[in-house]
């Protein structure tokens, strides 16, 4: 999931970043890459994951594979951090021992594809019998970078509006627009008994994945023609609303929070409503942690001044090294992992897939709280495939995206600040774009 756990510490993402000067040859190497010829039947076919239910749920089941390709796999599961670490230092070497990559199409995609570290799939994607088409559109766009499909979506997230059912009777039931949210959060609001009318992420690089949402559905873009899209009258907007709902009913140190400060407040039942990643909806039905297991209740995300229109993207995606000396292989497993059998088979445990089909299934949807699976298959419709500026520096990126986000929320005139931002990320995009002239 893209949760601020799993996100690139600064320090790691700018040792992958280091790696673009020093792979600038990459692409050339690829055309030799499994030099030496093919490695023995003995040899295992290596994966590298993120240690994530996803993940474990297929490790749990790599017998099957290995019999069905008759090789042994070798899989490991590593934080993110650790990830991005072993990922920088193996393919700045050109390594050969790992041959399937776990990665975030949406933070590192696009700076692994610059390097040449990810083999093109396109061909091997347009196979009748793995139904690429059968991904949502989404997802399956977010896999593509320079015209090239360099990743297979296999673990999805949207954001869910988490509510009250005990608190919005009252109210006409969950919030169906920003305007009804932001109404209900103000009367919801009893700060002198610690009860707050909505919790949500207000840290400033941390907040943007979330705010993305309200952004789109203001009508407004982070990189519109290629130019920053953070100043327009549209971004402007979003920004002034996630400030005032945040400002007007969110708890102390809002601008602190990220998930892991956000998510315990309205499990606790601290708050009345919370939007952040569907994915972490079992932590409310958990016992150990929450207390509004009876009373929690899950909302397709409201609908702004231009409609509804959540981010739905792949949090985790599956790509192949481009100097595996094992790439038949690999992309064998990548056809068994993501398909629509292991796809409809892992939503069935809870987890949400990219494919089209495991959505309109009702077999597939039966582990999600009914309320939940309905708000969830509307977000995938509605969705919009990226939650974070498209950019090499994601995390730069982001940083700047956020400032705003800040001032808003610390009740500071918005304007003044997301005209210095824009102008900033308009010289970070200029010099962030140099690499599509190399």
């Amino acid at each position: 999931m893209s949760t601020s756990s799993q996100l690139l510490s600064r320090r790691a993402f700018g040792r992958l970043a280091a790696g673009v000067a020093a792979t600038a040859g990459a692409g050339a190497l690829s055309a030799c890459a499994g030099g030496g010829g093919k490695p023995s039947a003995d040899a295992p076919l290596r994966i590298m994951a993120i240690n994530h239910v996803w993940s474990q749920a297929v490790k749990r089941r790599i017998a099957e594979f290995e019999e069905r390709v008759g090789r042994r796999v070798s899989m490991t599961l590593l934080t993110a951090d650790q990830l991005a670490s072993s990922y920088n230092v193996k393919l700045n070497a050109s390594g050969t021992d790992v041959d399937v990559m776990m990665v975030r199409a949406l933070q590192e995609q696009l700076l692994f594809g610059h390097n040449g570290w990810l083999a093109d799939l396109s061909d091997r994607v347009a196979d009748d019998r793995f139904a690429w088409g059968d991904f949502q559109d989404a997802p399956r766009e977010a896999s593509v970078t320079a015209g090239k499909v360099l990743s297979v979506p296999v673990v999805t997230e949207r954001p869910a509006l988490y509510y009250r059912k005990d608190l919005v009777a009252d109210l006409g039931g969950p919030p169906r627009t920003l305007e009804a949210l932001m109404e209900g959060a103000r009367e919801l609001t009893r700060r002198k008994d610690g009860f707050y009318g909505y919790v949500g992420r207000g840290q400033r690089s941390g907040a943007v994945s979330q705010w993305s949402s309200f952004l789109y559905s203001y009508g407004g873009d982070f990189v519109v023609d290629g130019k920053s899209g953070i100043g327009s009258a549209e971004a402007v907007a979003a920004y002034e609303y996630y400030g005032r709902l945040l400002a007007g009913s969110g708890p102390p140190g809002a601008t602190n929070m990220s998930l892991e400060q956000a998510l315990p407040i309205f499990a606790q039942g601290k708050a009345a409503f919370f939007v952040d990643a569907d994915a972490i909806y079992s932590s409310f039905l958990d016992p150990k942690v929450s207390r509004v297991r009876e009373t929690v209740g899950f909302a397709p995300f409201p609908a702004g001044p231009a409609g509804a229109k959540p981010h739905n993207i792949p949090s985790w995606s599956l790509g192949i090294n481009t100097f595996s000396r094992l790439r038949d292989d690999a992309w064998e497993f990548i056809r068994w992992a993501a398909g629509p059998e292991m796809s409809a088979a892992l939503q069935k445990e809870g987890i949400p897939g990219a494919r089209t089909s495991v959505w309109s299934d009702p077999k597939t949807l039966s582990a999600f709280p009914p309320e939940l699976a309905e708000a969830m298959r509307i977000n995938a419709e509605r969705g919009v495939g990226h939650d974070r500026p498209r950019v090499l520096q994601v995390g730069r990126a982001r940083d700047i995206v956020g400032r705003p986000l800040v001032a808003g929320i610390l009740g500071q005139s918005v304007r003044p600040v997301v005209r210095d931002a824009d102008a900033e990320f308009a010289d970070f995009l200029v010099r962030d774009n140099r690499h599509k002239e190399s």
